[in-house]
């Protein structure tokens, strides 16, 4: 009730129009005291959230608003008084989860009246503890269509102003230049970090505030048992890369205008991330996709062909299924037991989701009993193991959506509830894989086939047939005669593939993967649902 309690309620006007404007602890709402139709009972209102208000400033009598120094639409001013005004920017909510910058302007003749309006509002935002004051921003100007920079002066920079937040802003000028940068960085007198680029750039960052949080933590990152410290600051992305996956999972949308309003108002929400191991060394984090056979060929041959710019993907896809190229190894995974959902459920990750608000009430409940429970736990659960030939082993932290798989590589894949899902694509025919492929781009189930088997775990262990360097070369030479021996170098038949960890090449095949829940956390809330939206995901 306390929040419910008018902290200011006066009668300002709106354009031309008188309103009975409204301010609580958690709503600014104004409502018209003249109706556009004579019919009506009593006039509209309309209210926004304190939480989505971006910023509040004075508005000058002749129009022009000193922030944004644009021009904007005043009522006539009486030749007995002179108005005041003021004006709110805030969120405003579209088609498709895209969110804008939306702003109303408030008039009054009483001078003091508005200046206690702008001080009131500007009380209640100084509240938002979640919200950041100070941030680092990387800038990737490669990534995608070469557009990183301008994305950011154009689109993000002016919100960061309008909501006073003061940035540090960094151009890259080489591969990890991101990553050690922060490595060796005070981070704590910033509130967050920004990504703008796509998910390799993200990547990069990521790899830098994990492995700072660890080095302050004096944590050693390369045995898979040990727990990891998670990493308070919060990581932004402005997508402005090839597929900026992670940005479309978390937040709904690509749009850079969308992803600064939800850093601006402070949004925040963990997700999961896996650590790759080999030979008790650390390789790599995941936090999208880690795959094996199709999507690792498919990197590894683009790679070759990054002068084709984002094209090379499906140029490179192509080539990886006609070659159609099977990898013989064993997978060793343990299961995910104790948490709620399974790969295939028809409800995706959303906001509010309740199974990762599960997943936090068990880690703050583990995190209270002894650290070393959970691990040994673990460690006496069996262990189930697959052999065979794949075409493809994927393991996917988040759904994997994009533009152009709108549900994902595994629609109902979550952020935080501390799993992975292994998707295993058994040999079969190139027709049958296709059909499996274009399933990801439509509502059908793409897990409705003999050939594939889905399971949600917490760890896995692959070893490829041909385990390590030489002994490939050596079945190479042995499958292929004499020309091989006198070639050393030839390469005509691929025994192993390599690994595709969320768009970064790892070279060792035989790897150990193990999920951290909720190690890191975004500037994000999930993909909004309404309930509206929530009938139609239903009906489907």
């Amino acid at each position: 009730m306390e929040a419910c309690r008018p902290l200011l309620l006066s009668h300002l006007s709106v354009g031309h129009r008188p309103f009975q404007v409204t301010l609580t602890e958690s709503l600014l709402s104004w409502q018209s005291l003249r109706p556009k139709r004579a019919s009506s009972a009593g006039g509209e209102k309309q209210s926004v959230s304190i939480s989505e208000i971006i910023a509040v400033h004075e508005t000058e009598v002749d129009g022009i608003n000193k922030e944004c120094k644009r021009w904007q639409k005043m009522p006539a001013v009486s030749t007995e008084s002179i108005l005041h005004g003021f004006t709110v920017y805030h969120v405003q909510r579209a088609k498709e989860h895209h969110w804008s910058c939306s702003e109303v302007t408030f008039y009054s003749s009483d001078c003091q009246l508005c200046n206690k309006w702008i001080q009131a509002v500007e009380k209640q935002l100084d509240l938002q503890a979640m919200r950041p004051k100070s941030l680092i921003v990387f800038i990737n100007p490669f990534g995608g269509k070469r557009l990183g920079k301008q994305i950011y002066d154009e689109k993000v920079a002016p919100l960061f102003r309008l909501a006073s937040i003061t940035t540090e802003v960094i151009v890259t000028e080489c591969a990890n230049h991101a990553r050690d940068y922060l490595l060796e960085s005070d981070l704590k007198k910033y509130n967050g970090i920004v990504s703008v680029g796509g998910d390799g750039m993200f990547s990069e960052i990521m790899h830098g505030v994990i492995g700072w949080t660890q080095k302050n933590a004096c944590v050693n990152q390369n045995h898979p048992n040990d727990e990891l410290v998670p990493c308070n600051l919060r990581i932004g992305i402005i997508p402005a890369g090839s597929t900026d996956c992670i940005c479309y999972a978390t937040v709904g949308v690509n749009d850079p205008v969308t992803s600064a309003l939800h850093i601006i108002v402070g949004d925040s929400h963990p997700i999961d991330v896996s650590s790759v191991h080999h030979k008790d060394m650390v390789l790599k984090y995941s936090v999208s996709l880690l795959g094996y056979g199709f999507y690792g060929d498919t990197l590894l041959d683009s790679e070759k062909n990054r002068w084709m710019g984002p094209s090379r993907y499906n140029f490179s896809g192509v080539k990886a299924f006609l070659t159609h190229q099977c990898y013989e190894g064993t997978i060793s995974y343990l299961p995910a037991t104790g948490t709620l959902g399974s790969p295939r459920d028809q409800k995706p990750c959303t906001a509010g989701c309740r199974i990762c608000q599960h997943s936090t009430e068990q880690l703050k409940a583990s995190q209270k009993e002894s650290k070393f429970k959970s691990l040994n736990s673990e460690e006496h659960q069996p262990w189930k193991v697959i052999k065979g030939k794949f075409l493809a082993i994927n393991l996917a932290n988040l759904s994997c959506a994009c533009p152009k798989s709108p549900k994902g590589l595994s629609p109902a894949a979550h952020l935080a509830d501390g799993t992975m899902d292994l998707i295993v694509v058994r040999k079969c025919s190139r027709f049958s894989f296709l059909r499996h492929l274009i399933r990801h781009t439509n509502s059908s189930d793409q897990f409705d086939f003999p050939f594939i088997e889905v399971y949600r775990v917490k760890r896995l262990k692959f070893t490829p047939k041909y385990c390590d360097e030489e002994d490939v070369q050596e079945v190479g030479k042995t499958l292929f005669g004499q020309f091989c021996r006198d070639h050393p170098t030839c390469s005509c038949v691929q025994l192993t593939s390599s690994w595709n960890c969320d768009g970064e090449i790892i070279e060792h095949a035989a790897i150990e993967v193990r999920v951290h829940c909720q190690l890191l956390r975004l500037f994000a809330r999930g993909i909004e649902v309404f309930p509206s939206e929530k009938s139609i995901r239903n009906s489907v």
